[in-house]
């Protein structure tokens, strides 16, 4: 069936059997349009007399891909819950599994969400093999509203549908089958023609006519189901103490598994309803849309350009991240050169490479045949002569500015003419880069986050010469490869490590001020970062922020933290984690430990610093520490919206997100600072930087925004309009 208006159609068989369709391209969403029809198409065939059985399926080799998300982002703009569709009781329970003729889903594609929901309020289900099933609301902060957390149990058994909703993962309908959640495969040629069938079958009662929520066989006992309920919570209090739907998703399972399926699908809805408007929901749909958004860039993705295919990379150095950007590649079928300055350091280089394509196999996300297909594509060089016939450059290598410059020019002399040219640099100004050579227009930066195959973030730098062809090929390289491309523009330290310098700087003055280190970290993990700032530098080396100390400290003035602390833990012999010793100790395989020993480094800093009032450590509540370490963060951001480094704010969310670790379910770094609100962090940091210093002084846009009232993330006059010419 052809895409077409969103709709769902109708047609009556010879056979008696009602085929009803659902069709809204791409992946057939339930929008409230086709929830009504669904209702309308139902009672119409419960009404005729020649229709004995319904075949509920989706149009273009699709089922549902679920509930229509742009109906959430209406409900939070006006907090009007009516205008969530009564999906769960009226159409899935009354008219689907209550209805005096049975119905079959016929299942390709996908079943997601809304859509599984749908396929399991009918009496059988018949599948292709490939199909995904899955219920992932709580990745939006919600749970599944229209009966999931009643009949998945139901289908699948306790265990597996715990961990299918708290965890959103996706089965295949070959395991729904071996799990009894699928009745029959087929393949899609025969899927609609074994659904009729099936539905005919149980309309003549030669199948049975089973109502998944009538059922109890697949629970267990009543303490077996507490058991496994119990470990459950457990484990999310563990894994999402901050989210509260995970524990709300557990207690309607439970109100089902006590009360019975009827009284779990009632409460589900009035869960549903309260966590619909609730915060968690209103950062993570945010977040889910801010995604979408990044690759739309004004002049680059709206002016009818088509990218090129870039077959063959060059990634010029083997070390940490070039091994890490040349793995991703390779894993995403894109042919590498490897460039090295000696055969011990390619050597070196092709087994990291190795390395991670292994750790990709273990992880799940890398078959065996894939991972020997990648190193295939991989080859080693010594020189320039193969990069003759390669598309794009990414250079890798130390952040040294003279290294760089002889580099690109070199390669501009002999990589072909269309070829694009790439730094991976973190801070380093690519209009300095790319100084000595001719071709501005190529040249660009693809900076990835560490470990580079891993870390979905990919920071696109571009200049005011960089052309918008280059721009769009490098978006379609980011995707190819899975990542998710965020376009900024050329500053120190682009948008992420420029937004964050204060992150770490603020964590060292807290402790020149008397603060203790682990609690920092204890604070800032709570919080939902992935860990602390200390425990961060440990991880990341102490090589990383004494190379760009200075570059810092140039760019940002007196904003700039003028700290000797990691200076004095590598004069004490300590690495971080590449030697065991830092702010913790490392052994192998075992966790982190608060090392008391570092006492002594972080006396002597403050001594040196002079900082705490009348040598006393000041008092402060945890809230303090996190607003004195993150509130210099927002105020960074502010500026970098200001100058137009990002197209949107919610460029700087995703950012914040995938780059730093930044709570997902806060919304991300700006999302946040809004519902914080801006005279609250303005009155804060004027109080500090009468207090401290100018490392706290707000910047005029945070001022201003203060004043007036308007978000944070609401974009300027100068933004409404194309971005800066240097964007």
């Amino acid at each position: 069936m052809a895409a077409g208006p969103i709709r769902v159609t109708m047609e009556v068989g010879a056979d008696g059997v009602a085929l009803i369709t659902i069709a809204n391209p791409p992946v057939n969403a339930l929008h409230p349009i086709i929830i009504t029809g669904l209702k309308d198409k139902y009672a119409e065939a419960m009404r005729r007399d020649d229709v004995k059985a319904i075949v509920l399926t989706g149009a273009g080799g699709k089922f549902c891909g679920g509930f229509d998300i742009n109906v959430f982002t209406k409900v939070h703009q006006t907090g009007d819950v009516s205008l969530m569709p009564d999906v769960s009781v009226e159409l899935v329970s009354n008219m689907m599994e209550e209805g005096k003729k049975p119905s079959v889903a016929a299942i390709q594609g996908l079943a997601l969400g809304g859509g599984l929901e749908l396929a399991m309020g009918c009496h059988a289900r018949i599948s292709t093999p490939e199909a995904q099933l899955g219920l992932p609301e709580l990745t939006l902060g919600i749970i599944p509203g229209f009966g999931g957390t009643q009949r998945l149990p139901r289908l699948v058994g306790l265990p597996k549908a715990i961990e299918m909703m708290l965890q959103s993962k996706f089965i295949t309908a070959k395991e729904g089958k071996e799990r009894g959640f699928i009745d029959a495969l087929c393949s899609p040629d025969e899927l609609i023609r074994i659904s009729r069938l099936w539905a005919l079958e149980i309309a003549n009662c030669r199948k049975p006519w089973i109502r998944s929520l009538g059922r109890t066989d697949r629970l267990g006992s009543l303490s077996e189901a507490r058991a496994v309920l119990n470990a459950a919570r457990q484990q999310a209090k563990k894994v999402a103490p901050n989210m509260p739907q995970h524990q709300a998703c557990l207690d309607v399972i439970e109100e089902g598994v006590l009360y019975g399926g009827h009284a779990g699908v009632l409460k589900e809805a009035k869960v549903f309803k309260e966590l619909v408007v609730a915060p968690t929901s209103r950062a993570l749909v945010h977040v889910f849309f801010a995604q979408r958004s990044t690759t739309k860039v004004p002049g680059v993705t709206d002016i009818q350009l088509k990218p090129r295919q870039i077959r063959k990379v060059a990634v010029i150095g083997g070390g940490l991240m070039g091994s890490g950007i040349a793995t991703a590649l390779l894993a995403s079928n894109i042919s590498v050169i490897l460039k090295e300055v000696n055969p011990q350091f390619l050597q070196r280089g092709e087994k990291m490479i190795a390395g991670n394509l292994e750790g990709l196999v273990k992880r799940g996300s890398l078959t065996k045949d894939k991972k020997n297909k990648a190193m295939s594509l991989l080859k080693g060089a010594l020189d320039y002569s193969d990069f003759k016939d390669v598309d794009m450059v990414i250079e890798a290598v130390i952040e040294k500015v003279p290294l760089k410059q002889s580099i690109f020019a070199d390669i501009e002399k002999i990589c072909p003419k269309h070829c694009i040219l790439a730094t991976n640099t973190s801070t380093i100004d690519l209009n300095v880069v790319g100084e000595k050579t001719n071709s501005q227009d190529r040249i660009i930066g693809a900076h990835f986050f560490s470990p580079a195959h891993i870390m979905p973030l990919l920071e696109i730098v571009r200049t005011e010469k960089t052309s918008p062809q280059a721009i769009l090929d490098l978006i379609t390289v980011g995707k190819i490869i899975k990542k998710v491309p965020v376009v900024v523009g050329n500053c120190t330290g682009f948008a992420v490590n420029r937004t964050f310098f204060p992150y770490t700087q603020g964590s060292h003055l807290l402790v020149s001020l008397g603060i203790d280190v682990f609690r920092i970290d204890r604070v800032i993990s709570s919080f939902g970062m992935p860990m602390g700032p200390f425990q961060l530098q440990d991880l990341a080396g102490y090589g990383v922020a004494l190379a760009v100390k200075d570059i810092y400290a140039d760019a940002f003035g007196e904003r700039n933290l003028d700290s000797d602390l990691v200076d004095l833990m590598v004069k004490d012999g300590r690495q971080g984690k590449m030697n065991g010793k830092g702010y913790y100790s490392y052994e192998k395989g075992g966790k982190p430990k608060p090392d008391p020993s570092v006492q002594h480094v972080i006396e002597e800093y403050r001594k040196r610093a002079k900082t705490m009032p009348g040598g006393k450590p000041v008092t402060l509540t945890d809230q303090d520490i996190l607003e004195m370490i993150f509130f210099p963060v927002v105020n960074e951001a502010c500026r970098v919206m200001d100058e137009n480094v990002v197209i949107r704010a919610s460029d700087l969310d995703i950012a914040s997100v995938l780059g730093m670790g930044f709570p997902k379910y806060r919304g991300g770094l700006v999302f946040w600072a809004d519902t914080v609100g801006a005279p609250y962090i303005h009155s804060k940091l004027s109080k500090w930087a009468d207090l401290y210093g100018p490392f706290f002084k707000p910047s005029s846009y945070l001022e201003q925004r203060a004043k007036s009232g308007v978000p944070l993330s609401a974009p300027s006059t100068s933004q409404q309009g194309s971005a800066r010419s240097r964007m």
